[in-house]
């Protein structure tokens, strides 16, 4: 392994044993009979930056990985464990057998049905859904912005508080009174129906020849990307239903969306994300000094903030803008208002008799992804709009 790649799991490891030990401290603090808020604020803050380093080093770890495979010389590889290669081996040659009609295996994976009677098809095993979800970090993917829930069931719900209706404990003027039924918090409820996303593409006969490497290289690229696709889609739609809509025209509408957009409690864990057509404008704008609105971050120069808050860019293609042109200004905290319910059973079916399939003499191959995407709390966040967003005025 490359030092750097040790230097870098070392870290790692020490980051996680850091956040261990602050965690450790914020216990012991919570319980002191000497509580200070001060302190506890301190310790936490610096808990939530060990976290966000550790995750950091965790996610350069894997990168760094898989930069050195790529780079290796294919003798210098070492092959699969015996289990990896049954798992692999034997889900290569299931999907072989059922693109070529195998009556055994096609009987098989359409015998099986979801809870709504559906055909699973050929279940994508656990570790290639693994280095799926690592290909698909390569693309713009909203996932990454909300949070994301795994569920084992084809419907649900689940019950949410919003912060701006969250209700303080009663006072009570003596120890024998009763709790006032007003206290109760106003709760949500939340349904999710696991909806089934599918898409086809053309299989050629080479690439059925090829080696099982190349297959799966072929097929976890392919579903990567319309997985990220079809997500972003709804997420999109998704905020698309926040409750506060904004238009932004001025510098001090951008500050108001930030200062104002959603309760104090959200804007430490808040962030603004915009497309990149919006963001060439943004990044233009100045203030009454004639300063750039958009700086860089002074600890990871490569990040953009405004106000102190990072911006994320996406492709237009995967955060469009709207049709009279404006461009999106999402601010808040996404993860609290969106949630992604995630099935985790994606599958594969092949034809080559529908879709055009048997007039052309091809083999078309269908990848279904099963989840859903609920707004959960639609004041966390503000969907901000722009066209143009004029200087600040310089002072007289």
């Amino acid at each position: 392994m490359h030092p750097d790649i040790n230097k870098l799991n070392d870290a790692w490891i020490g980051a996680g044993q850091k956040v261990e030990d602050l965690n450790a401290k914020l216990n012991a603090a919570a319980l002191d009979d000497k509580f200070s808020k001060e302190d506890f604020e301190s310790l936490k803050a610096q808990r939530d930056n060990a976290r966000a380093q550790r995750d950091a080093l965790g996610g350069q770890v894997a990168e760094a990985r898989a930069a050195e495979v790529a780079k290796m010389d294919n003798n210098a590889k070492k092959p699969l464990s015996e289990p990896e290669k049954s798992v692999e081996d034997k889900f290569v040659a299931d999907f072989k057998a059922m693109v070529r009609g195998d009556a055994k295996i096609v009987n098989l994976i359409t015998s099986d049905t979801d809870e709504a009677g559906n055909a699973i098809g050929l279940t994508i095993p656990q570790d290639i859904e693994t280095a799926i979800n690592l290909l698909k970090r390569k693309y713009d993917q909203l996932e990454q912005f909300v949070t994301v829930e795994k569920v084992g069931t084809l419907s649900g719900s689940r019950v949410y508080e919003k912060f701006s209706e969250i209700t303080p404990l009663a006072d009570l003027d003596d120890e024998t009174a009763t709790i006032a039924d007003n206290d109760d918090p106003k709760l949500h409820l939340i349904k999710y129906l696991i909806h089934r996303y599918a898409g086809i593409n053309t299989i050629t006969n080479s690439l059925l020849k090829d080696t099982a490497d190349n297959l799966l290289a072929w097929l976890s690229s392919w579903i990567a990307k319309k997985v990220v696709v079809t997500r972003n889609q709804k997420i999109v739609a998704a905020f698309a239903g926040l409750k506060n809509k904004k238009t932004v025209a001025t510098f001090d509408d951008v500050k108001d969306l930030i200062l104002l957009g959603v309760d104090t409690a959200l804007q430490a864990s808040s962030l603004i994300i915009t497309n990149k057509s919006g963001f060439a404008v943004l990044a233009k704008v100045k203030d009454a000094e004639g300063r750039y609105m958009v700086q860089p971050d002074v600890t990871q120069p490569e990040r953009k903030q405004i106000e102190g808050v990072t911006v994320h860019v996406i492709e237009d293609r995967d955060l469009p803008s709207a049709e009279d042109g404006s461009f999106p200004l999402i601010y808040g905290d996404t993860a609290e208002a969106v949630t992604l319910f995630d099935r985790e059973n994606m599958s594969l079916l092949t034809t080559n008799v529908g879709g055009g399939a048997f007039e052309k003499d091809q083999t078309k191959i269908r990848v279904i992804d099963r989840f859903d995407v609920q707004l959960t709390d639609d004041e966390a966040a503000v969907y901000g709009s722009f066209s143009a967003i004029a200087d600040q005025t310089p002072k007289a």
